[in-house]
């Protein structure tokens, strides 16, 4: 896929794992100490065995949240909106 590439955001050190209804809830500590927090969904339910096997691979986990750049005739434009808006 061409286009720019992702730039990471922050890296999370999963501090806490909640079960919850249908997934889980992560928490953690990012880099320069801001808190994070990251819901995860399933569409089909967990047996007991694998949430308990899910949410011990999740708590000795790292997230690595990165976002895609987006073009710069985009942010340009954005860039000049915000001006406008903000004299």
């Amino acid at each position: 896929m061409d286009g720019p590439e992702f730039q990471p955001l922050a890296v999370v050190e999963v501090d806490a794992v909640r079960p919850e209804r249908q997934g889980f809830t992560l928490t953690g500590l990012g880099t320069g100490g801001a808190e994070y927090q990251l819901d995860l969904h399933f569409e089909m339910p967990l047996d007991p065995r694998t949430r308990a096997v899910l949410g011990e691979l999740f708590s000795h986990s790292e997230l690595v949240v990165s976002r895609r750049s987006p073009p710069a005739a985009l942010r340009d434009a954005l860039r000049a909106r915000a001006g406008r808006q903000n004299p």
